[in-house]
């Protein structure tokens, strides 16, 4: 089995939902279940990472380790990258990055998603499930992606991929995208790579940093969950589905 560790990035500004990693949910903050997610997976470290003082003072109330990272970071990849540097871990250490707001996320999962840097040619790699609704796949808010025959990702998009040509074909523009989790796995190298590159135009366009890896001629692996994870939260309503799911 391949060794990983895990990195949440957590920060207090939200605008849909502020405080969101300390919000209660079902008697916990919200941080401290994506926490625990993390060390049942099996991880050799769990990290959570932030800018502000506050979260740092909830994580280390339930025995978290924490770093403190500075506050000008674009991306949760831009924040990881600086726990790599400042906890001094070599290139070929395996990092999954654990969304600060998915706190139904199924351990099995994170270690899923590491496993598929067992193959030498991924550098990235990522989950995606199967659409349920017509509603998700057509929605900007729901990312698609398309894979090629090695399962690896050809691209990610907010808008509807594949585009159905012909009358009819709907149906088969939806079995053949995925829905994309935002869960990925990387080894430092590949990390540190993104995080020296200019986002692209791909990926400015989109609002999707995953696009800078394809950019650059990554290879992402697209692995189908072994049971579908639970909601991220980003809404107050989520957090009501988030308490329900985990009850």
């Amino acid at each position: 089995m391949i060794e990983f560790v895990v990195v949440i990035p957590s920060r207090y500004a939200s605008t849909r939902l502020p405080g969101k990693p300390l919000l209660n949910l079902n008697g916990k903050p919200m941080i401290q279940h994506v926490y625990e997610r993390g060390v049942e997976s099996g991880a050799a470290e769990v990290v959570i990472a932030t800018d502000d003082k506050r979260i740092v003072d909830a994580a280390e109330s339930f025995g978290a380790t924490v770093c403190m990272t500075a506050e000008g970071h674009q991306s949760g990849t831009e924040r990881i990258a600086e726990v790599a540097d400042l906890r001094d871990w070599d290139d070929a250490q395996v990092v999954v990055n654990l969304q600060g707001d998915e706190p139904s996320m199924p351990a099995i999962l994170i270690k899923q998603c590491a496993k598929l840097l067992t193959d030498a040619a991924v550098d990235v790699s990522t989950l995606a499930s199967p659409f349920l609704t017509r509603n998700d796949f057509e929605s900007p808010n729901c990312v698609k992606v398309i894979r090629n025959l090695n399962a690896h990702a050809i691209y990610f998009s907010r808008s509807v991929i594949p585009h159905a040509c012909e009358s009819g074909q709907d149906e088969l523009a939806i079995r053949t995208a995925l829905h994309h989790h935002g869960i990925y796995a990387y080894r430092c190298s590949v990390l540190r790579q993104l995080v020296a590159a200019e986002p692209s135009p791909l990926e400015v366009s989109e609002q999707l940093e995953q696009l800078r890896a394809l950019s650059l001629g990554m290879t992402i692996a697209v692995g189908i969950p072994a049971e579908r994870p639970g909601i991220g939260v980003d809404t107050a309503e989520d957090l009501l589905r988030a308490a329900a799911e985990l009850s």
